[in-house]
């Protein structure tokens, strides 16, 4: 029998019936990425984490864009740029059609606000090093920026490309004050800063505007989805479950141990940066008592097994590292650098510290003139714990005592700063062997970045000549030199390259991996449903 309609019911199908027929709406599309960890805020002037990086390349824009290949530099913001003979004059041409998600026009002096800002010293801006020694930015016109610098600046626009130069809508910062980077972020980037909730997600919508994405982008914009969610997942199972059972649709946060069962899961697509540089090394603080001894940092080079380690904690997705930097990456020295100083070779090891007067105690160390060859390693927790305790077994064969000390993220950096330790753990993204170089090793950024206390006049002198190089070849020429001197110096144990993959769900496209300074997704554009 059936059940009698109600009145109501059978009206407003009466109703419906006599209206004209409507257009459904389009549903809002999303997708959610996992990553592990997040930032205390998104301003690029103020935060240097790969956190802050990643949502930045989506909300906001450089002037130029760095190509998957990592090598050659593209039209973003700037249509096109001159430098003069001295190297010291930038002149940018901009686009003309670019808005804020505000609907705020963009123009030169927003680039001008925007890099006076980071150079501000009320700012506290961090690695300045990486704008040049600015002398004026200019504003021309509403379409043309003069960046000059007082000396040549070689890699300048590789490092344009980077986060730190986001153009920022001034007027919100000046409205927000301390809260800009935190309430909002009103930039020009594919997508707009929506709603932020510290270590939960961050929700992001399509800038709807947007049509000036770079050329390496067959979808120059609007982005393909609504709304993007960077959902905080800090535990590696659950990013892998999460991605296969639709509960995350992206991750470049996947654990070495799950990419082969992701690769062979047909409704999981996996893919690989073309180029990545991102190095771990273990360093030595050269000041210290034994550590100072270049014998037992070449022993202890060779007593390290890099290929053990790219098999072991990286699961053989890494590439064993015999140098500092990934031979790659722009400005390599393939002719000098001698990498048979890096590399697993106990019995040299043995036989390197027998000359040098380290003798095997009873007790299974070495010692000499009264001393134990032993060293204290400051060290990160995850994937690092596995990493020393290998070194640390390593280190023992052939009698030396490598004492672990762990901290985690919140405790670490203070440390590091200290003079407290032998040897340190750290990884690092580079574009160039510049940026690597003059990162690490000059004498001014003692104790930390340069956490060696690497000081050398020569090393200061040739760093000055290679960001003041006015040709490929003599910034290449100069950087070489940085290059053989430090790894003759046996300061580091490089350890494994590591590789960039992206994996994107069963309702997602192939995302194409992008390397530039371990943010995977890089604008966005490439994220799209089936």
């Amino acid at each position: 029998m059936r059940t009698p309609r109600p009145a109501a019911w059978l009206g407003a199908l009466a109703l419906a019936v006599l209206l004209p027929a409507t257009t459904p709406a389009v549903a809002e599309t999303s997708a959610t990425i996992m990553r592990t960890i997040d930032t205390d805020r998104y301003d690029p002037h103020r935060s240097t984490a790969r956190s802050t990086a990643e949502a930045l390349f989506m909300v906001g824009d450089t002037q130029v864009a760095l190509d998957p290949d990592l090598q050659t530099v593209h039209p973003l913001l700037a249509k096109s740029w001159t430098v003069s003979d001295d190297g010291k004059l930038y002149t940018f041409k901009l686009r003309d059609d670019v808005t804020f998600c505000s609907g705020k026009k963009f123009t030169a002096k927003d680039v001008k606000a925007s890099i006076d800002r980071w150079l501000d010293p009320a700012t506290k801006g961090v690695v300045k090093n990486r704008a040049g020694d600015v002398k004026e930015i200019r504003a021309v016109d509403d379409y043309t920026v003069e960046y000059e610098l007082s000396q040549p600046y070689s890699e300048l626009l590789f490092q344009m490309t980077q986060h730190f130069h986001t153009i920022i809508n001034a007027d919100q910062v000046a409205a927000l004050g301390e809260d800009f980077g935190v309430k909002g972020f009103d930039g020009t980037g594919p997508y707009c800063f929506e709603s932020w909730e510290p270590r939960n997600e961050l929700v992001l919508k399509k800038h709807e505007a947007y049509k000036w994405g770079p050329a390496f982008y067959a979808n120059k914009g609007p982005a393909k989805v609504d709304k993007l969610i960077w959902k905080i997942i800090p535990e590696d199972n659950n990013r892998v479950a999460g991605i296969q059972a639709n509960q995350g649709d992206a991750t470049q946060y996947i654990p070495y141990w799950a990419v082969d069962q992701l690769q062979a899961n047909p409704q999981i697509s996996v893919t690989k940066a073309p180029s990545y540089f991102w190095t771990y090394f273990v360093g030595f603080k050269i000041t210290r008592e034994i550590a100072d001894d270049i014998e037992v940092r070449k022993a202890l080079n060779l007593a390290v097994d890099q290929k053990a380690i790219a098999e072991g904690p990286f699961f053989g997705k890494a590439e064993p590292a015999y140098a500092y930097i990934h031979p790659d990456v722009l400005d390599y020295d393939k002719k000098d650098i001698n990498t048979s100083l890096f590399g697993y070779d106990p019995e040299k090891a043995k036989a390197t510290l027998d000359a040098a007067g380290w003798k095997m105690g009873d007790d299974g160390f070495r010692h000499k003139n009264g001393k134990k060859l032993k060293l204290v390693a400051y060290s990160f927790t995850n994937i690092w714990q596995q990493i020393m305790e290998a070194m640390q077994g390593d280190m023992r064969k052939v009698g030396a005592d490598l004492e672990i000390q762990v901290f985690d993220a919140t405790v670490i950096w203070g440390k590091l700063k200290t003079q407290d330790f032998d040897m340190f753990t750290m990884s690092y993204p580079y574009v160039s062997a510049g940026d690597a170089m003059n990162l690490y090793f000059p004498s001014e950024n003692r104790p930390t970045p340069n956490r060696v206390n690497w000081a050398d006049d020569n090393t200061d002198k040739w760093l000055s000549e290679g960001r003041a190089a006015l040709t490929p070849e003599a910034r290449y020429e100069a950087y070489a030199k940085v290059q053989k001197q430090v790894h003759d110096a046996v300061v580091w144990i490089p350890l494994v390259h590591e590789p960039m993959f992206v994996a994107a769900g069963p309702r997602l496209k192939p995302i194409a991996a992008h390397g530039i300074y371990g943010a995977g997704l890089y604008k966005g554009l490439g994220i799209e449903l089936k």
